[in-house]
């Protein structure tokens, strides 16, 4: 990709995580970009088709891969701060907020599966990890998939609100939520 082009999907992507995709014109893009809206359109199709490439880009997605959830010590409690606190790292509010821009029904079915990957990411690492210290004997037997949906809401949840309402909701900051949170989940999984 060229350097122009990339101005202009860095351009747009800003854009839409301050303003959201339909708040967002091609013109104010070019203007972002530092290029006319004739290059734009030279460029691109559409608004639609800049943003879409950009949300194509990893550098447009929080890193949130299965591979940030290898490094496990095999001890429930750390390991399950680990991924929360993975997740929370690179979930920031700017990622939050694109995310919530790349969600406008005009490209919801375009970038869908995108913005699924990081759900996903976490969920299949978590329940896999879950099964293999049940398998090492280590925690009993559960539905590791519905606790791995609980862990999940509980990180989305405090990260979502957090980029959103930054301390108006609450002020526990996001270790000590992580650690009360972890001490909750594992009651309910030894129990």
């Amino acid at each position: 990709m060229d350097e122009t082009s990339q101005k202009i999907i860095d351009a747009a992507m800003m854009l839409v995580r301050d303003k959201g995709y339909v708040a967002t014109t091609t013109k104010e893009i070019a203007k972002a970009a530092g290029v006319n809206e004739c290059t734009l359109f030279r460029k691109f199709e559409s608004k639609k088709d800049i943003v879409i490439q950009g949300a194509n880009q990893a550098g447009w997605r929080a890193n949130i891969v299965p591979e940030i959830f290898e490094h496990v010590s095999w001890e429930l409690s750390s390991d399950l701060e680990m991924f929360m606190r993975a997740y929370m790292d690179r979930m920031t509010p700017d990622f939050v907020n694109l995310s919530i821009g790349l969600r406008a029904p005009q490209l919801y079915e375009d970038t869908k599966q995108l913005i699924l990957k990081v759900p996903q990411a976490f969920l299949s690492a978590l329940t896999d990890y879950l099964n293999k210290m049940c398998e090492m004997g280590k925690i009993p037997k559960k539905d590791y998939k519905a606790l791995a949906i609980v862990v999940f809401s509980a990180t989305f949840g405090y990260t979502f609100l957090s980029a959103s309402f930054g301390k108006e909701l609450t002020d526990m900051e996001k270790d000590a939520y992580i650690k009360t949170s972890v001490q909750m989940f594992l009651k309910e999984i030894e129990s």
